[in-house]
């Protein structure tokens, strides 16, 4: 069964990519990923920049559902923590490159600090 967007019309719209929910198949195949920061797996390195780090932290989600043997089309849930709820417009605009036509639900949220003083952290919730 595949995965199914719930979108209701009597609560606000999303303001990004994303969907108010996700109804997944009790029966699917369900990965948990640990937040994922912008380090540069080569160097263990931050790039500068939210965009940067966005990118790469999104690159880095990618390789770690690949291991597991999903895509990022199967994700049903993020969550997104930022430095600074100030650059949510930025990477919306790179999540929904990542995300393409898959809008998962999503929560964003703002912290007071993240590990390594990275900018961006995404963790996510697959199934298949």
């Amino acid at each position: 069964m595949a995965n199914k967007s719930i979108i209701s019309s009597n609560a606000p719209a999303a303001v990004g990519p994303y969907v108010h929910a996700v109804e997944v198949s009790a029966a699917q195949k369900t990965v948990y990923v640990s937040g994922q920061l912008g380090l540069v797996p080569a160097t263990g390195v931050l790039p500068e920049g939210v965009e940067a780090q966005a990118e790469q932290a999104l690159t880095n989600l990618t390789a770690v559902l690949a291991a597991a043997g999903l895509s990022l089309a199967d994700v049903v849930k993020t969550t997104v923590f930022l430095a600074d709820i100030a650059d949510f417009g930025a990477i919306n605009d790179i999540y929904a490159r990542y995300f393409g036509a898959n809008k998962p639900a999503r929560s964003c949220v703002a912290v007071k600090t993240l590990p390594k003083a990275a900018l961006f952290e995404i963790e996510a919730v697959a199934a298949q």
